[in-house]
C-alpha cells in the first residue's frame, strides 16, 4: 500500500477554519450520515460500498485532478486508511486520512457531530 498522510482531528478543525482549499471524503455508508455528521460545504459522500463496485469511475469531477488535496474520513479510521492508500497509490498525491475517524473528531473537538 502507498503512505498515507495522518491529520490529526485537531489539524481537521484547523484546516475548516482556513481559506485552505481542500475536499473531505466521506467513505461512511448512507445509514451512517444520519448517526453523526460534519457539515461542511467541502464534504463529499462516496461510500466505500460504491467505490468496491465502481473504482475510481465512482469519484466526483471535483476530486479527478490528482493534485487536489483530500482528507478521507469514516467512522473510527480503517475504512478512510484503505481508501486514502488506495488513492495514493493511483495517483492522486496529496490525501490525508482523518486519523480515528469522526468519532476521534467528535470526541476531541466537536462532540456536537454526534457519535455511534
Amino acid at each position: 500500500m502507498a503512505a498515507v498522510n495522518p491529520l490529526s482531528p485537531q489539524q481537521l478543525a484547523e484546516w475548516l477554519q482556513s481559506a485552505q482549499d481542500f475536499w473531505l471524503v466521506d467513505v461512511r455508508e448512507p445509514y451512517e450520515w444520519r448517526l453523526a455528521d460534519l457539515p461542511s460545504e467541502r464534504m463529499l459522500r462516496l461510500p466505500l460500498s460504491a467505490l468496491s463496485a465502481q473504482g475510481t469511475a465512482a469519484l466526483p469531477e471535483a476530486i479527478l485532478p490528482q493534485n487536489t488535496p483530500l482528507v478521507v474520513l469514516c467512522h473510527a479510521g480503517e475504512r478512510s486508511r484503505m481508501v486514502a492508500a488506495w488513492m495514493a497509490a493511483n495517483g492522486w498525491n496529496q490525501v490525508y486520512d482523518l486519523t480515528g475517524g469522526l468519532d476521534a473528531y467528535a470526541r476531541l473537538v466537536d462532540p456536537a457531530i454526534g457519535r455511534y
